[in-house]
């Protein structure tokens, strides 16, 4: 994963502008652990089911996630970020 791109979905970074300062330092934290490794225990990383069954899940704070897709092309998207309302 290392070097890979990392894309962020518009909802993603409308979303994590109204996020509260902290949550967005966490998350920029988070988000380097995934860069060097997406399944880093720190990042409690999950695969989801349902509706969501292609996507996948890491956590920022107890609350809070960032729901993302691997590319085709070795990327990485992240759809969204926020508490676990972004399941429903």
């Amino acid at each position: 994963m290392e070097g890979k791109v990392i894309e962020y979905s518009q909802k993603f970074l409308k979303a994590l502008s109204r996020m509260p300062k902290n949550i967005a330092e966490y998350a920029q934290e988070k988000e380097r652990i995934f860069h060097a490794n997406p399944f880093d225990p720190r990042l409690d990383t999950h695969k989801l089911h349902g509706k969501d069954k292609d996507v996948w899940s890491f956590s920022i704070t107890h609350s809070y996630r960032i729901k993302f897709i691997f590319l085709a092309k070795g990327g990485v998207l992240f759809l969204e970020i926020g508490t676990h309302d972004i399941y429903k």
